[in-house]
């Protein structure tokens, strides 16, 4: 089998890392991958924040509620980044604004997160560990104050990756037969019936592995982050509007 194919579906996530530096030659290397990431229309509306400060690095991480993002060797945050659009409209004469349209910032969300798998992938592939970090989003004015984001910018997802120091189990996902359509949307008659034997498995995997173990289901889950996050919708949209961003 190709080795790329071997590779992505045994990614994991990886919390625990050796103490010990990623080659500078190396990261120049997962760089060059993001920058010929697929982008819309060749505009290339993302960026990467590469945090070496501690500080900066130690609040994030409180941001996170995730003290192990400060101990990583690295630490990226890819960002959606129309200010450069920005800056070349009106250096042009047209109307800078526009970089805050929805079209614009679709296209740089988009980026981001097209950039942020695909470094993540290429370093996978070289043997180091990684975890995506949805969590830098739980205060976005306070990420953006942190960075010092200017206006028609935006923090999309974090990255940490190293060596790793840890060989967690592979987690279940859902099937493809119940998330891969041909020509329509296609849902079961009841998604609680379709879920069930997943549900299972994934009760099995919280109850047997290593660290922390407890008694939960894929459906329980869901229940459990819809509540916990539907707060963000506010400070999100707040935090897209004091950017520059208009999406409404």
């Amino acid at each position: 089998m190709n080795e790329t194919v071997e590779t992505l579906p045994s990614h994991r996530t990886i919390r625990k890392f050796e103490n010990k530096p990623v080659p500078e030659d190396l990261m120049h290397t997962l760089f060059e991958v993001a920058m010929r990431t697929a982008t819309s229309r060749a505009t290339q509306n993302a960026s990467i924040i590469r945090v070496k400060d501690q500080a900066k690095r130690q609040r994030l991480a409180e941001i996170g509620d995730q003290p192990y993002q400060a101990k990583a060797p690295e630490y990226l945050v890819f960002i959606a980044d129309c200010a450069r659009a920005a800056a070349v409209l009106q250096d042009l004469g047209h109307d800078p604004a526009t970089a805050g349209s929805l079209d614009y910032f679709r296209e740089g969300f988009t980026d981001a997160v097209l950039m942020c798998q695909n470094v993540a992938s290429a370093a996978e592939s070289l043997g180091l560990g990684t975890t995506m970090l949805g969590s830098i989003l739980n205060q976005p004015a306070e990420t953006i104050a942190v960075l010092n984001l200017p206006q028609y910018t935006f923090p999309v997802l974090g990255l940490v990756l190293g060596y790793p120091n840890q060989s967690p189990e592979l987690k279940p996902r859902i099937p493809q037969d119940l998330r891969v359509m041909t020509d329509t949307y296609q849902a079961p008659v009841s998604w609680i019936d379709a879920l069930a034997p997943y549900d299972q498995e994934m009760h099995r995997y919280y109850d047997l592995r290593s660290t922390n173990q407890r008694e939960d289901t894929f459906t329980n889950q869901i229940v459990k982050k819809m509540g916990e996050f539907s707060h963000k919708d506010s400070l999100l949209t707040a935090a897209l509007a004091a950017q520059g961003f208009h999406l409404g």
